[in-house]
C-alpha cells in the first residue's frame, strides 16, 4: 500500500463513557450539510445557518483531536456551489474571508495542519492570498490534518490531475506503461493523504455529491439526519461506534 496510515491498527482511546478504548478512524470525511434547511426551520436566512455551521466546525476540530484521529477532510464548497443566489455565494466568500484568517488562531492551538483541496483559482485574490498564508503558517504542525474542500469536485479533481499527468506523458517525464494506482494518486489534490476510513454526510441525504469519487472506494459511510449546526460530539462518537461494526474486507474474504 502506499500509505503507512492505510491497514494500520485503529487507535485505542482511554477516555471516559462510550469512548473508552473505543476504535478510532485515522482518517474521517464530513459532508457539511444542511446548514441553509437548519436555519429555515428556525426562521432565519440560510446566510445564519452557514455562520453557525462554521462555528461548529472548529468545535468538532477540537472533539477530533481529543478522541484521536489524525486526518478530517470537510466538504465545505463544491464545483456546483456556484449556482446558488448571489447573495448566499457572497455571504459564503465572506465567511470564508472570515475563517481562514482565525484559522491561523486554531491550527496553532491544536497543533493542526491545514490544507485546502479544490482549485483555489476561482476564488478572488484576497482569498487565495488567505489560503496560502494559512498553508505555510500551519504545513509543520502534525497533531492533525485538517483538509478544506473549497471549490472542490471529484470530477474536476480527476480531470485537473488528468490533464497534469497527459502533459508530463508528452514531455517524456513519465512513459505510459509506468501510470499506476500509486503515481496517478500522486495527481489528485489530496497526493500524500491516506483515503479515509470513515465518510459522514449530516442532514438525511444519502449521496456523495461528487466528493472524494476515487479515495471513497472502500471507505464506510455513515447517514445522519442531524443538520451540520447540531451535530456534535455525541453524534460524532454514534457515528464512530456505527464505524466499529463495520467489517472492513477491502474485497477480500474474511478466513473463518
Amino acid at each position: 500500500m502506499k500509505y503507512s496510515e492505510v491497514g494500520k491498527p485503529a487507535q485505542q482511546v482511554d477516555t471516559a463513557g462510550k469512548e473508552n478504548k473505543m476504535n478510532v478512524p485515522n482518517h474521517v470525511a464530513i459532508i457539511l450539510d444542511g446548514n441553509g434547511r437548519w436555519a429555515k426551520a428556525k426562521g432565519m436566512p440560510r446566510s445564519y445557518g452557514h455562520v453557525k455551521g462554521c462555528a461548529n466546525l472548529e468545535t468538532i476540530c477540537d472533539d477530533m483531536k481529543a478522541l484521536g484521529v489524525k486526518y478530517l477532510t470537510v466538504y465545505a464548497f463544491s464545483t456546483e456551489n456556484w449556482k446558488r443566489s448571489k447573495e448566499e455565494v457572497d455571504g459564503l466568500m465572506k465567511l470564508f474571508r472570515n475563517y481562514l484568517k482565525k484559522c491561523i488562531k486554531i491550527s496553532e492551538k491544536n497543533k493542526m495542519c491545514v490544507r485546502v483541496i479544490g482549485d483555489i483559482h476561482a476564488f478572488d485574490s484576497d482569498i487565495q492570498e488567505s489560503i496560502q498564508r494559512l498553508e505555510e503558517y500551519s504545513k509543520d504542525f502534525t497533531e492533525l490534518h485538517f483538509q478544506i474542500a473549497l471549490n472542490y469536485g471529484g470530477r474536476d479533481e480527476i480531470t485537473r490531475g488528468i490533464r497534469r499527468l497527459a502533459q508530463d506523458v508528452k514531455d517524456g517525464k513519465i512513459a505510459p506503461e509506468a501510470i499506476s494506482e500509486e503515481l496517478v494518486e500522486g495527481y489528485w489534490d489530496t497526493a500524500g493523504l491516506p483515503d479515509p476510513d470513515l465518510l459522514i454526510r449530516t442532514s438525511g441525504e444519502q449521496r456523495l455529491s461528487n466528493f472524494l469519487p476515487w479515495q471513497l472506494a472502500y471507505t464506510e459511510f455513515y447517514f445522519t439526519p442531524v443538520a451540520w449546526p447540531d451535530f456534535n460530539r455525541e453524534e460524532l462518537v454514534k457515528a464512530i461506534e456505527k464505524y466499529n461494526e463495520r467489517d472492513r474486507r477491502y474485497g477480500g474474504v474474511k478466513e473463518e
